[in-house]
C-alpha cells in the first residue's frame, strides 16, 4: 500500500473527499515529524509508538579498501507496535 492508496481507503471508510483525507495524512506525517525532531513520543494507543532512538559516533570501514571511517552520531525515527496491532496481524 502506497500513500495514495492510504488516502483512498481514508476517504471512503471516512466517507470524506479524498482531498479532505490527503489533507489528514499530511497533517498526521507532519505532526509526528514535528514530535520527533523536538525528542518527544507519539503513542497512538493501540497501534504503537513512533519514537526518536540514537545511533552514536563508531569508527567503520570502507569495505572496498578497508581504511578506517568515521561515522557520525544520529537520530534515527523507530516504531514499537501495540499489543492490538500485534494481534490484529497474528
Amino acid at each position: 500500500m502506497n500513500k495514495a492508496d492510504l488516502i483512498e481507503q481514508i476517504a471512503q471508510a471516512a466517507e470524506i473527499s479524498k482531498s479532505a483525507a490527503e489533507r489528514s495524512v499530511d497533517a498526521l506525517v507532519n505532526a509526528v515529524k514535528a514530535s520527533l525532531r523536538k525528542g518527544d513520543m507519539v503513542t497512538l494507543v493501540g497501534f504503537g509508538t513512533f519514537y526518536a532512538g540514537v545511533r552514536t559516533a563508531r569508527t567503520g570501514r570502507n569495505p572496498r579498501t578497508g581504511a578506517p571511517v568515521e561515522i557520525k552520531a544520529a537520530k534515527l525515527p523507530k516504531f514499537r507496535a501495540g499489543k492490538a496491532l500485534k494481534d490484529a496481524i497474528n
